[in-house]
């Protein structure tokens, strides 16, 4: 594909993802799928591309705004900003990428002329009347939330979160593989790595390479899954014989895990609301080599089978739905889905699955109430409200306590923080932002 080609594909790419739901990456996963005649070098430039212009979205857009020419950013406009922002391009080189010959964009039009005019001259960064927000591509509703729990570190964290994320792998537990020897086996398929420092069963490049073409994966001996995710799977403390629930599985990450741990003995219920997330899961269960995970659908409400399975279960993992604001390394265009109306209706909806969760807990059992999210909104609030109406029936557990107990027993790294909760961060610990909490049920309630 010819360079104007490429950009041409990004654009095409940034307006679907505008108008689709689906994180995108799954946009861009369909998008190659359909035009196979995209090769290695093709598909990485655009992928660059439309990753790039979400990870600086916030600045881009404050530029066109400040043209005075521009009422509503389009992809366009984005992609043409951005080759004269970021790749400092002249008026001649973007005219010549805009020509609307073979394959390239159409001509840039009357309003588009006059932005790039007004933008000549000018650096992402911008000056001094940028908002601390823009600058750090942050909504900022987003960027007050964040002010309590992350202080003087917001600026650091922040710029963090702009950047890529490492790729992070797992071997199965369920194998009991030595992680040197996988090390050494995918050294061998040229994907260098090196072990996670809190996981016992992490690897991270610094390479991002698809896998599923290595008999490693197809064998089930690794999955593509973030440290924070597996630490948080972890620390539930799943073992062999135990009855597990995952409410809101997903695609089943940390099911996998959990199953694994217990060597495929008891059994672990991964409950989700999506049937596509569930089937998913279904693949990747039979390719770990793992028969102990039932899947069931939920119900919109009311589920009358999850009702009847009041406290039968020894660990329960809440993974709530959430903002994602600890994902944005991965998923930046996850910063723009969220509004502050759209928070308010996720802590109503984390409340109520937390309190459904609860419900399965066996006396004298734990739950795991996880999120991607570093907003408090979605985290210590939610636990603090839980416990405050129910505190008689359920106690918060010491976090380190409970990572000495499942993590450092299992050959992991030491605990990096104190207190109640777990939060996981990219500026401080390399991984997503996760929270974790563990609650235990008193053995007579």
């Amino acid at each position: 594909m010819i360079p104007a080609a490429r950009l041409l594909a990004a654009i095409e790419i940034l307006e679907e993802a505008e108008a689709d739901p689906r994180p995108v990456d799954r946009v861009l996963e369909g998008y190659f799928r359909q035009r196979r005649y995209a090769g290695s070098k093709d598909r990485h430039a655009i992928r660059e591309r439309v990753y790039g212009i979400l990870r600086r979205r916030a600045r881009i857009d404050w530029h066109l705004e400040r043209t005075g020419v521009v009422e509503r950013p389009t992809a366009r406009l984005r992609v043409m900003a951005d080759l004269v922002l970021t790749d400092e391009l002249t008026g001649k080189a973007v005219q010549e990428l805009f020509s609307g010959e073979r394959h390239a964009p159409d001509a840039l039009g009357e309003i588009e002329n006059r932005a790039f005019s007004a933008l000549k001259d000018k650096t992402l960064d911008g000056d001094d009347a940028m908002p601390a927000s823009v600058r750090l591509e942050t909504p900022e509703w987003v960027y007050r939330r964040l002010e309590p729990v992350l202080g003087d570190e917001r600026a650091e964290a922040l710029t963090a979160m702009g950047t890529e994320a490492p790729f992070d792998l797992r071997i199965n537990p369920l194998h009991k593989a030595d992680r040197e020897s996988v090390r050494e086996a995918l050294a061998k398929q040229e994907l260098v790595t090196e072990p996670t420092p809190y996981s016992p069963f992490g690897l991270r490049s610094r390479d991002r390479k698809p896998i599923d073409g290595l008999k490693l994966f197809k064998d089930g001996l690794i999955e593509v899954q973030d440290e924070g995710a597996q630490i948080a799977a972890l620390l539930l403390g799943a073992a062999p014989g135990m009855q597990v629930a995952d409410y809101c599985a997903g695609a089943g990450g940390k099911s996998l895990v959990m199953a694994g741990l217990m060597e495929n003995k008891g059994r672990v219920l991964a409950l989700d609301t999506s049937k596509g997330r569930l089937e998913r899961c279904g693949v990747r269960t039979r390719r770990a080599g793992l028969h102990n995970v039932e899947r069931h659908e939920l119900a919109e409400g009311s589920d009358r089978r999850v009702k009847r399975l009041a406290g039968k279960f020894d660990r329960v993992m809440v993974d709530a739905p959430c903002s994602g604001t600890g994902t944005w390394r991965r998923n930046p265009d996850a910063r723009w889905r969220y509004t502050e109306e759209d928070l308010a209706e996720l802590t109503k909806l984390q409340a109520v699955i937390l309190q459904r969760g609860a419900r399965l807990v066996k006396p004298g059992g734990r739950l795991a109430y996880v999120t991607c999210s570093l907003l408090p909104e979605e985290n210590e609030a939610i636990v603090d409200a839980f416990l405050a109406e129910r505190g008689d029936e359920f106690r918060s557990l010491d976090i380190a306590e409970v990572w000495n107990e499942t993590v450092v027993a299992l050959g992991g790294g030491a605990c990096p923080v104190d207190g109640a909760c777990l939060r996981l961060t990219p500026h401080r610990h390399n991984t997503d932002g996760f929270f974790v909490q563990i609650l235990e049920r008193s053995a007579d309630s």
